[in-house]
């Protein structure tokens, strides 16, 4: 008799777990059920005609999840699943077919183990997360936010292999201890240290990782550079810009992978990013200044005065403002940059 788990794992595959099991026929079927609307689709898609494209893709998707929950329904039918051995307890086969089953969804493979607390904290960062970035990207309207998506897979990845980890030191009569995966990262830690492995994993986001290592100033200029560029650049769509966004990324976290490797070996110093910024005030505030009359000039006075400019004169001030405006603030901040650099230089000359 074939591995259920073996046959289920390579179900994700649509077809290959049937063909493993030894039903090529059925495996066949869904493999072409699933693949050849999924390869129209694609084809669709580039030459443009959306219409076909949605119906082709979800008739594919349908195949997957109708080959997938067969699949499920045969493995439960075979008898080695539902064979208790002698002490009357469920066989190991079917209790690791049921793990892995229910670990598709983050935390139910640990509900299935009897972790209630780890499994709890992994649903609900999954789902927590899920729904707090649909809600806020619902809210603002802004589709950036879905880009934090990205750490839904990531959950589910530890979440499902974290599963199968317990489940073997089950198996091998290890004693599980019921803790969230944050408890288990702090038992982790020696003697009140941060962990470098976590401090790793928060550098992927500037400024989080060095604030987990104590590093305040530093990592709150590298998280405030790092939004608050991508907030002006799009504000005023500077398109030219867009480079400083991943120059920033790169040096925020590889800066943290090397705060992170001398941690515990030397003591970090919290040197800010810009030093001296009680210096460099006054231009911050002349920033601030200048970015709040824009804010005050393009969302009240032009869109107030546009109307009224465009029946008396026959000038449509709010086009011309969004056209232009913005390019030309871009053109004097780069001009007067060079003209302050060449300055500088015949200074030093």
């Amino acid at each position: 008799m074939k591995n259920s788990t073996v046959a289920l794992t390579l179900s994700l595959f649509p077809g290959l777990g049937f063909i493993y099991s030894g039903k090529v026929i059925r495996g066949l079927f869904y493999l072409f059920a699933t693949s050849v609307p999924i390869i129209l689709s694609f084809l669709l898609a580039i030459t443009s005609q959306d219409g076909a494209f949605l119906a082709f893709s979800v008739i594919g998707v349908f195949f997957y999840i109708i080959s997938f929950i067969d699949m499920v329904i045969q493995n439960t039918k075979q008898k080695a699943i539902f064979v208790e051995n002698e002490k009357g307890e469920k066989s190991q086969e079917a209790e690791r077919f049921y793990t892995i089953l229910l670990s598709f969804i983050p935390g139910l493979g640990h509900f299935q183990l009897g972790m209630m607390n780890r499994g709890l904290t992994l649903l609900a960062s999954f789902l927590g997360l899920g729904i707090m970035i649909i809600f806020v990207t619902t809210l603002t309207g802004r589709e950036e936010f879905l880009v934090f998506l990205a750490a839904i897979p990531a959950i589910w990845v530890y979440g499902f292999f974290d599963a199968v980890q317990q489940f073997n030191k089950k198996s091998r009569g290890e004693t599980l201890i019921d803790r969230s995966i944050f408890e288990d990262f702090e038992t982790r830690r020696e003697d009140g240290k941060k962990s470098k492995s976590i401090a790793t994993f928060l550098s992927i986001f500037p400024g989080v990782g060095h604030l987990y290592l104590g590093l305040q100033r530093r990592g709150i200029q590298l998280m405030a550079a790092f939004l608050f560029s991508i907030y002006i650049l799009d504000i005023l769509r500077l398109g030219i810009f867009l480079f400083l966004i991943p120059i920033i990324w790169f040096y925020s976290f590889f800066d943290g992978l090397q705060k992170a490797s001398r941690y515990g070996k030397e003591e970090l110093e919290d040197t800010p990013v810009i030093s001296n910024f009680i210096n460099h005030q006054k231009w911050v505030g002349i920033g601030l200044l200048l970015l709040g009359l824009y804010y005050l000039v393009g969302n009240i006075f032009i869109p107030a005065l546009s109307p009224i400019l465009m029946d008396i004169i026959n000038i449509d001030l709010y086009y011309w403002f969004n056209r232009y405006f913005q390019t030309t603030i871009v053109c004097v901040l780069l001009i007067g940059g060079g003209i302050k650099l060449l300055m500088g230089s015949k200074k030093r000359v």
